[in-house]
């Protein structure tokens, strides 16, 4: 098992960089960028690879709207080269809230474009001539645009002729095709006791189609850390986050997180969030989110219990444990439990 850890969305890029420096010493495998509509993601993932030696860098994620499938793989292609070959490409449909709202972008056939993305980025990495003859045309056909497009292929020689491909996903088709071509899956709010109820059959699929060329699939999850016998109140944390997605990153019928929550059995509680978050009370939105489920998906508490969550994610099938450490060391305690994962 390897150990991870995702960078906020609205914090200080150079803080976060001093920090992965750090936690990177201290035997941090990965470190996971994200990108909503704050600062961009691979601005900070070049800055990280000049800062580090070891760390592997992924976006989690980059959407697969607002780039084209030769920027994806240029971005990885170049992010893989000025790292040494620590380059994750982390990639995901995000929302219409963002996608539209933010990149004026229709919300339209996310699996189909991401399953195309998928299969573009890796033959352009192999430097392959590219045409894409589906939802992506490449180039552009006849009586569009000029017509002057030609098939191309990457400049650059890549330094490995492949970057690991991640998806962010959640339903079930969404799930079953990331089993299928992924590398690596990106579930959220990952509950490993739930985790074979909800997405065991699309898993399952998915990796029956799966190619043999390609390793078992990575699954990179987990939450909040922090051990001690008094810090139980640090799962309140993670109340407002909770909620945010629950009940806020959608709307009624187009939320995928709130979905999830059903599936997990806290319907009831769910359209409370809902209901609460989109009224504008936030404060009520975040109260509401189950201490079970807060439980469950982060690893906070005593030592002994931190031990029982890590094995019920690797139980799972988890093979990357994400970790958030909240602790005055940090450093320090990801080191104790990288020797704890080996």
């Amino acid at each position: 098992m390897q150990l991870s850890m995702a960078l906020m969305y609205a914090g200080d890029p150079r803080e976060s960089a001093d920090q992965v420096v750090a936690l990177e010493k201290a035997g941090l495998d990965i470190v996971w960028i994200a990108e909503a509509y704050g600062y961009d993601s691979p601005t900070l993932m070049g800055y990280l690879a000049a800062r580090t030696e070891t760390v592997k860098i992924g976006s989690a994620i980059l959407n697969v709207y607002s780039r084209t499938p030769a920027l994806l793989a240029q971005t990885a292609a170049g992010l893989d080269h000025v790292s040494g070959g620590r380059a994750i490409l982390g990639i995901g449909a995000s929302g219409p809230q963002v996608i539209e709202g933010w990149h004026g972008v229709p919300y339209e056939k996310p699996l189909t474009r991401t399953r195309e993305i998928i299969d573009i980025v890796r033959r352009a990495i192999r430097r392959e001539v590219i045409t894409n003859d589906g939802l992506i045309k490449l180039p552009l056909p006849e009586g569009e645009g000029t017509g002057l497009g030609k098939p191309l292929k990457l400049l650059n020689h890549p330094v490995r002729d492949t970057v690991p491909i991640y998806v962010a996903s959640l339903g079930a088709k969404n799930v079953e095709m990331t089993a299928e071509l992924a590398d690596g899956w990106l579930p959220f709010l990952y509950v490993p006791e739930k985790a074979k109820d909800v997405w065991g059959d699309a898993l399952a699929a998915g990796t029956a189609k799966r190619s043999a060329e390609l390793a078992p699939l990575e699954i990179s999850a987990g939450g909040m850390l922090a051990i001690g016998d008094d810090v139980r109140q640090t799962l309140d944390l993670a109340r407002p986050v909770t909620a945010l997605y629950i009940g806020g990153m959608g709307a009624r019928g187009k939320n995928f997180y709130f979905d999830l929550a059903c599936r997990y059995g806290y319907e009831a509680e769910a359209i409370k969030i809902q209901d609460l978050y989109l009224d504008g009370k936030k404060t009520e939105a975040a109260a509401a989110v189950p201490q079970e489920l807060l439980e469950l998906s982060n690893l906070v508490g005593p030592e002994s219990y931190v031990r029982e969550r890590i094995e019920a994610f690797r139980e799972s099938g988890v093979t990357i444990l994400q970790v958030v450490p909240i602790d005055a060391d940090p450093a320090g305690l990801v080191s104790k439990v990288k020797s704890w994962i080996g």
